[in-house]
């Protein structure tokens, strides 16, 4: 601890500082707790920190809110105790709830400053050259704390494994300003963590079939397609159910992109796509493709998805699969909250993937836990309706109205094309009821910066 110390004052943290973090490791991080304990025993106060996401695992961080260590927090995703003492109203400030395309641009264009950023680095070599692709805690691609080490003011890596040389290098030792030896930064063992390790379920799985069909029939599965998936159970399946369709018709991707999965490098493997361009690996199996496949490339939050670059992966994708918590019958997506206000995530690369692909489609089913996910009015407002191309669920698809070459190919293909609201009426009249009525604790932006909407404390 006395190092970190040393490297947090060297750094010039003071009251106030924007620091920020990344979440490679998931579920498994612990750099950040080490890094706030640290500033909390140095008696700093009032930091605005940044982590591109939090996880259950960053419950550890509210005890240094509740101090007053963190009053302000900027980030694209957040789930578990310290977003449920969020929506308590702990906090003393609004939180920023961006999209990952949204905050890499607002670091960027220095919208958000960062004073100091603090890596989590899996193995670093002689040369301060910071990689994922080696060490105890290897975790694969860095690519949102590529944004922050290319922008801060200053970057301090924290690692537990020192080597002569890397495989992989994903941040240059140009850009690092301190190396920090810990006993460990984390566990990789929950990088799959949540929906990312869980078989699809029966219904799920229709979802994937009738999905990998829709696509079929689309028109862009042709040689050269480029495809993402999230790592949900329903869109690892989705995944699965399209390769026997690629392998069919002798397709061959250009390429699958985003947070990679073992489901996109079988895929890549069996020679469906020829190159897989990762922003952060969702599993191990991603973690050791990225170590020994060449055509496995990094990138950074930037090029994957600003909404500032023309040229972003996000923006040259044919198909993304989407997931959605609700559904309303605009086809606006929230994938932040819970029908009962809970905040459950963030768009993370949800809107900007919904906005650059060609198709986005939204595989989701009727109902969960006890609720219809197709209501009347969403709890929280995520990614517009207006950017996706079809919603799939167990009973049909609805495809949006301003696609009816789809919606005629579809039903061409036999497939079972009916209305969003149809499938609302399937699913009931329940609606989102957790919309909070206390003060606003988060304001939630589109990739561009613009407020979209609001979360209250219950």
């Amino acid at each position: 601890m006395a190092a970190l110390r040393d490297a947090i004052e060297r750094a010039g943290v003071k009251d106030g500082a924007t620091l920020s973090f990344h979440h490679h490791l998931r579920n498994g991080d612990d750099a950040m707790r080490q890094v706030l304990a640290a500033c909390s025993e140095m008696g700093l106060r009032d930091l605005h920190i940044a982590p591109s996401s939090l996880f259950p695992v960053h419950g550890a961080l509210v005890p240094f809110v509740e101090n007053g260590t963190v009053t302000r927090i900027t980030t694209s995703y957040m789930t578990g105790p310290l977003a449920d003492a969020v929506r308590a109203g702990l906090l003393p400030h609004l939180v920023t709830l961006q999209s990952h395309g949204g905050r890499a641009h607002a670091i960027a264009s220095g919208r958000l400053a960062i004073d100091a950023a603090f890596i989590a680095a899996p193995a670093v070599d002689a040369a301060s050259n910071l990689s994922g692709a080696a060490g105890p805690a290897a975790c694969g691609p860095l690519g949102y704390a590529m944004v922050d080490a290319a922008h801060s003011k200053h970057v301090v890596a924290l690692t537990d494994y020192r080597c002569k040389t890397v495989p992989r290098i994903c941040i240059p030792g140009s850009q690092v300003d301190q190396v920090v030896e810990v006993d460990h930064i984390g566990d990789a063992s929950q990088i799959a963590s949540g929906t990312t390790g869980r078989a699809p379920s029966q219904k799920g799985k229709v979802i994937a079939d009738l999905t990998a069909q829709l696509i079929a029939c689309s028109g862009l599965l042709r040689d050269g397609f480029s495809f993402q998936t999230g790592a949900g159970a329903t869109s690892l399946a989705v995944a699965r159910a399209l390769a026997p369709e690629m392998a069919a018709r002798g397709v061959v991707g250009d390429f699958a992109a985003g947070g990679i999965t073992g489901a996109l490098v079988d895929m890549f493997h069996a020679g469906l796509f020829r190159k897989l361009w990762n922003v952060q690996a969702f599993d191990l199996a991603a973690v050791r493709s990225y170590s020994a496949d060449p055509d496995h490339t990094a990138m950074s939050a930037d090029l994957y998805a600003s909404p500032a670059r023309p040229d972003s992966i996000a923006k040259q994708l044919d198909v993304m699969i989407l997931g959605a918590a609700e559904l309303d019958r605009d086809f606006n997506v929230n994938v932040t909250c819970a029908s009962n206000g809970r905040i459950i995530g963030g768009s993370g690369g949800h809107a900007d993937t919904a906005a650059g692909a060609k198709l986005p489609i939204v595989t989701t089913t009727l109902r969960a836990g006890g609720h219809a996910k197709l209501v009347e009015r969403l709890t929280c407002l995520t990614t517009p309706g207006d950017t996706i191309g079809a919603v799939v669920t167990e009973a049909g698809i609805a495809v949006h109205p301003a696609r009816p070459d789809l919606h005629h190919a579809a039903r061409a293909a036999g497939l079972p094309v009916t209305t969003l609201e149809d499938l609302r009426r399937q699913a009931s009249h329940v609606t989102g009821s957790g919309r909070g009525t206390g003060r606003n604790v988060a304001h939630c932006e589109a990739p561009d910066g613009t407020v979209i909407d609001r979360i209250r404390a219950p």
